[in-house]
C-alpha cells in the first residue's frame, strides 16, 4: 500500500513539474513574442516617422529665382542659394530660398536672428523664437521660400537686420519646423553673407528638438 502512495505522489509531483515547465515555457514564449511585436512597432512608428521627416538646406544657386508677395503688396525676388532683405520705410522684407532634403513636408514653426556668431554647438532658446503669423510650408524635394515681415522698428530683430543690411555684416539666421503633424522639431541655423551686395546663403547647423541629437 505505501508503494503505491509513494508512486501516487511521485507521478502527482512529476506531473506538477511537468506543468510548471510548460507553463514556464508559455511564459517565456509569450514574453519573447511581446517583445518581438514591441520591436516591430517601434520599428513600423521609426519607419512612419522617417517618412514625414523633414530638412531644410539652402537652395542651390542654379536653382531658378523665386518671388514672393508681401501683403503690403510688396514683392522680393530671392535668386537660388540666396535670401533678400529690403529696408522700407514702415517694415523690413526678408526672404530665404530653401530646400526640403526631407521626405516630409516641412511646416514652419518660427525665426530667430542674430549677428553673433556661435561660439558652441547651441541653439537659441525656444522662447526666443518668433512665432509664424503667415503659413510656410515647404514641400519634400523641393524648393521653396520662407518669408517674414518685422514692422516693429523697436524690436531687436528689426534693429540687428537693419543694422546688417546697412553696415553688410553677416546674420545668422535659425528656423523653427516640423512635420505636418506637429512633431519631429528641427532648428536649422542658416548663415547669411552679404558678397556684392547680395545675400548668400548656408547652412551651419541642424538641431533636434523632440528626439536626441544623433551628434
Amino acid at each position: 500500500m505505501a508503494a503505491w502512495e509513494t508512486i501516487a505522489s511521485l507521478a502527482t509531483a512529476f506531473g506538477t513539474l511537468v506543468l510548471a515547465v510548460a507553463t514556464f515555457a508559455s511564459i517565456r514564449s509569450a514574453n519573447k513574442s511581446a517583445r518581438t511585436a514591441e520591436q516591430a512597432a517601434r520599428t513600423a512608428e521609426r519607419s512612419l516617422l522617417a517618412s514625414q521627416r523633414p530638412l531644410l538646406v539652402n537652395s542651390r544657386q542654379q536653382d531658378p529665382p523665386q518671388k514672393i508677395e508681401f501683403t503690403e503688396g510688396r514683392w522680393l525676388d530671392v535668386p537660388g542659394g540666396h535670401a533678400a532683405i529690403e529696408v522700407a520705410d514702415q517694415a523690413i522684407y526678408i526672404a530665404l530660398s530653401v530646400r526640403n532634403v526631407g521626405t516630409g513636408l516641412a511646416v514652419m514653426h518660427g525665426w530667430h536672428v542674430t549677428d553673433e556668431r556661435p561660439t558652441e554647438r547651441v541653439h537659441p532658446p525656444l522662447e526666443d523664437f518668433t512665432d509664424q503669423i503667415r503659413d510656410v510650408f515647404i514641400a519634400p524635394g523641393d524648393t521653396g521660400l520662407w518669408m517674414g515681415g518685422i514692422r516693429d522698428q523697436d524690436s531687436l530683430a528689426y534693429k540687428i537686420i537693419a543694422s546688417a543690411a546697412s553696415a553688410g555684416k553677416p546674420l545668422m539666421f535659425s528656423l523653427l519646423y516640423g512635420d505636418f503633424e506637429g512633431g519631429q522639431r528641427v532648428i536649422t541655423q542658416f548663415m547669411m553673407r552679404n558678397i556684392s551686395h547680395r545675400w548668400v546663403l548656408s547652412v551651419a547647423m541642424h538641431f533636434n528638438i523632440d528626439q536626441p541629437d544623433p551628434r
